[in-house]
């Protein structure tokens, strides 16, 4: 029951960084909406949260030309990018659970991890499921106090 209640939680703070404006309350809403592929507004509210001082940070996530075309000819994301999208407006939302605020959070997510081998955890996040996954996992062990 709790963890069905959490998974809530964290469903409805990954959205409220998606700026989503339908109704997406659960993970099934949520795959839905990745399914038909996000407005490219999406990028731009999950940029302004995670690094408000460096726009060009969302051709981590889509490449310029390709971000560029979708804004002019009002495209949706694909499934991939909105996947990716997603992925890191949930990692937001952990970390910014995890650590209470938003420099605190960008200061865990922007610097090198150990247990990422250097690695930041933001560029792990974005470059694929399995690193975002490790990074969670690192969330997780800081929220609940185990070593991290």
């Amino acid at each position: 029951q709790q963890g069905v209640k959490n998974m809530e939680i964290s469903t409805q703070n990954t959205v409220a960084v998606l700026g989503l404006r339908q109704k997406v309350v659960t993970d099934l809403d949520l795959a839905m909406a990745i399914e038909k592929g996000f407005p490219t507004s999406t990028i731009d509210s999950v940029i302004k949260r995670i690094a408000p001082k460096d726009p060009s940070f969302a051709y981590k996530i889509i490449p310029r030309a390709t971000l560029a075309r979708h804004k002019r000819d009002n495209r949706r994301l694909s499934l991939e990018q909105s996947d990716s999208v997603a992925r890191l407006a949930r990692i937001w939302a952990l970390a910014n659970s995890v650590w209470k605020s938003d420099e605190a959070a960008r200061r865990f997510l922007f610097e090198p991890h150990q247990l990422l081998g250097g690695k930041r955890p933001i560029d792990m996040a974005v470059r694929t499921a399995v690193g975002a996954r490790m990074v969670e996992g690192i969330l997780g062990r800081l929220e609940y106090g185990s070593a991290a």
